[in-house]
C-alpha cells in the first residue's frame, strides 16, 4: 500500500468511557443526598459509554420519525413512525427510572438520584423529552385526585409499552404537555384553544376541545395536560390520545417540525377538534395549576446543559490526548490547556449548580419550605445562565478538533445542534430571566432565603463577597429592572456558582472560577484565563481514564 494510505495521527474512538465517572457529578450526588445511588448511576453510565448505545444514539438522531396522516386503506390513524433504536432507549431510560419513578420512591435523594441518572445517560437527548414531560407530570395531575390515583402508577412503572392504545390498560405511560399556539408562543394565556363542557349522559365531567397547539413534542405519548380556555378562563385538562372505550381522541397530528437538532424526538402541530378531556385543578387556574410541570422540566433542563457541556469536554480533552500538532500532544500545549482547562470550569460551575437545585427538589417535595424558596429563584436563574453558556461551550469543544470536529462522525455537530435547545426550552432566556424577577415579585422571601444560602461562604473569599454585595445592590435598585433581568439572573447564578465552589469544590477549580467570572481576569472567549492558576488538576479531574 502507498505511504499516502497510512493513517496516523488519527484519534481512536471514544468507547467504553464511563460518564459517572465525573468526579463533579459523583460528589454532588453524594452532596445532595443521593449517594445510596452512586452503584445505580455507574452501572447506567457504562452502558452509556457502550458501543450499542452510541449505535442506538446515531440511528435514532438519523432516522427522523415519520408521520403517518392515515393507513393504506384512508383510515385516520395518525401516528408517529419512530427507528427501532429510538424505543431501545426509551426503554432503557424507563427502565433505570429516568422518568416519574421518583415519585413511586419514598427515599430521600430520589429525584437527585434520578438527576444524576439522566447526567450520564449521553447518548442522544432528542428522547429524554418525554422522559422529562412524564417525570413533570405528576405534581399537576395530583390536582384531579382521581386521575392521579388512576394514572400516577402507571406512570411511575418501569415498563416501557409504544402501542397506541387505552392508558389503563397498560403497564406502563408516557405523558406530554401542549401548551404552545401560535399566536403566543411564551405567552400561553393568549392561547386559543377552546373547552366546552359536555353534557353526556354518563356525567363523567368531561370536556370538548377544539384549537391548534403550535409545538406538542412526542405526540406519541398516552396522555397530555392541555392549556384551553374554558367559560371560568384558562384551564388545565388531562386529554388521552385512546379514550377510555378504546377508540382514538379526535387530537390529528398536522405535521411535523423540521428542526435544526433533536431529530430523534418528535415535535408537532396538533389539531384538537372536539377531543374529549378531563379538567386538573379548578376552572381558570391552569397556568397554577401546570407550573411545576414547567419548573421541573427547566431543572432537567439546566442540568441537560450541565450534561452537554461535560460530554463536549470529555470529547475535547479525548481528542487532545490523542493528537499531535507540532511534535506535541494538544494535551500538552500551554493554549489548549488554558482553553480545556477553562471548558471545564464551565462544565463543573455548571455541574455544581444544576445538582444543587435537584437537590433542592428533592427537599421541596418533602416540604422543605427554605428548600422551595431557594429553588424558586435559584433554578429560574440557573436556567437562564446554564443553558445560556451550552451553546458557546459546544462550539469551542468542537473547535478543540479542528476540522475532524465539523464532520457528522466525530458527533461533535450533533452536540452543537442540541446545545441552544435547552435554552429555548420552557421558555427562552427573556422568560427565564423576567421569572426571576417574578419569584423575587410574588415570594419576596426567597431573596433572604437566596442570600442566606450565599452566607454559607461569606469571608472566604473577597471577589465572591464583593459579588454578593453588588448584587444587594441590585435588587434593591427597582429602577429600569426588567431591562436588567438577564443581568441580574446572570449574576444570580454566578454568587450560586461561586459559593458552591467556594464551599465544596476542588480548590483549582475555584480559584480559576474566581479570577475569571467573578474576579475580571479573562477574555470574551474560552482560553483567555490569566497565568498563574493551578490548571494541572483541573484538566486532570476531566480527563478520559483508560
Amino acid at each position: 500500500m502507498s505511504d499516502t494510505h497510512v493513517v496516523t495521527n488519527q484519534v481512536p474512538t471514544l468507547l467504553d468511557h464511563n460518564p459517572a465517572t465525573s468526579p463533579v457529578l459523583m460528589e454532588a450526588l453524594a452532596r445532595e443526598g443521593g449517594q445510596w445511588g452512586a452503584d445505580e448511576v455507574f452501572e447506567l453510565g457504562a452502558l452509556s459509554g457502550s458501543a450499542k448505545a452510541i449505535r442506538w444514539g446515531e440511528l435514532a438522531d438519523r432516522n427522523q420519525p415519520v408521520l403517518r396522516t392515515h393507513d393504506r386503506y384512508g383510515h385516520r390513524i395518525d401516528e408517529v413512525e419512530y427507528d427501532p433504536a429510538y424505543h431501545e432507549l426509551m426503554t432503557v431510560a424507563i427502565g433505570h427510572g429516568l422518568h416519574a419513578a421518583p415519585w413511586a420512591d419514598d427515599r430521600a435523594g430520589a429525584h437527585v438520584v434520578r438527576a444524576a441518572k439522566n447526567s450520564v445517560w449521553t447518548v442522544e437527548p432528542g428522547h429524554i423529552c418525554p422522559i422529562s414531560m412524564t417525570y413533570a407530570v405528576v405534581p399537576a395531575l395530583r390536582s384531579n385526585p382521581e386521575l392521579g390515583k388512576t394514572y400516577e402508577p402507571l406512570l411511575t412503572s418501569r415498563i416501557y409499552d409504544p402501542e397506541l392504545k387505552t392508558p389503563s390498560t397498560k403497564a406502563g405511560i408516557t405523558a406530554g404537555m401542549s401548551m404552545t399556539e401560535k399566536q403566543g408562543g411564551s405567552d400561553v394565556r393568549a392561547g386559543t384553544t377552546r373547552a366546552s363542557r359536555n353534557a353526556n349522559p354518563n356525567a363523567d365531567g368531561s370536556y370538548s376541545l377544539t384549537g391548534h397547539k403550535w409545538f406538542t413534542s412526542a405526540p406519541m405519548s398516552d396522555i397530555f395536560l392541555v392549556l384551553a380556555q374554558a367559560p371560568g378562563g384558562l384551564s388545565c385538562f388531562f386529554l388521552p390520545r385512546v379514550l377510555p372505550d378504546g377508540t382514538r381522541n379526535r387530537m390529528f397530528l398536522q405535521r411535523l417540525k423540521d428542526k435544526l437538532g433533536n431529530h430523534a424526538n418528535a415535535s408537532s402541530e396538533v389539531e384538537y377538534d372536539g377531543a374529549t378531556a378531563w379538567l386538573v385543578g379548578e376552572e381558570g387556574r391552569g397556568v397554577a395549576t401546570i407550573i411545576e410541570m414547567v419548573n421541573l422540566t427547566r431543572l432537567d433542563c439546566t442540568l441537560g446543559s450541565a450534561t452537554s457541556m461535560r460530554s463536549g469536554l470529555t470529547r475535547a480533552i479525548h481528542h487532545a490526548q490523542h493528537r499531535k500538532a507540532f511534535g506535541e500532544y494538544l494535551i500538552d500545549q500551554p493554549l489548549m490547556r488554558n482553553v480545556l482547562a477553562d471548558l471545564a470550569v464551565e462544565a463543573e460551575a455548571a455541574t455544581m449548580v444544576a445538582m444543587r437545585m435537584a437537590g433542592a427538589t428533592d427537599k421541596a417535595v418533602r416540604g422543605d419550605q427554605r428548600e422551595t424558596l431557594l429553588r424558586r429563584i435559584g433554578l429560574a436563574a440557573s436556567k437562564y445562565w446554564v443553558c445560556k453558556r451550552a451553546t458557546p461551550h459546544a462550539a469551542e469543544a468542537m473547535e478543540c478538533f479542528g476540522g475532524n470536529g465539523y464532520v457528522e462522525e466525530s458527533g461533535m455537530p450533533r452536540l452543537y445542534r442540541e446545545a441552544p435547545l435547552m435554552g429555548i426550552w420552557e421558555g427562552s432566556g427573556n422568560v427565564s430571566a423576567l421569572d426571576t424577577l417574578r419569584a423575587m415579585a410574588t415570594r419576596p422571601e426567597c431573596i433572604e432565603v437566596f442570600f442566606d444560602e450565599l452566607g454559607l461562604s461569606a469571608g472566604q473569599d473577597a471577589r465572591l463577597d464583593t459579588h454578593v454585595e453588588s448584587l444587594r445592590t441590585q435588587l434593591g435598585d427597582l429602577e429600569a429592572i426588567q431591562y436588567r433581568a438577564r443581568k441580574i439572573a446572570e449574576d444570580i447564578c454566578l454568587a450560586l456558582q461561586g459559593s458552591l465552589l467556594v464551599r465544596h469544590g476542588h480548590p483549582a477549580v475555584a480559584e480559576a472560577f474566581l479570577a475569571t467570572r467573578l474576579g475580571g481576569q479573562w477574555g470574551g472567549a474560552f482560553g483567555t484565563m490569566p497565568t498563574g492558576l493551578d490548571l494541572g488538576p483541573i484538566i486532570e479531574r476531566a480527563m478520559v481514564k483508560g
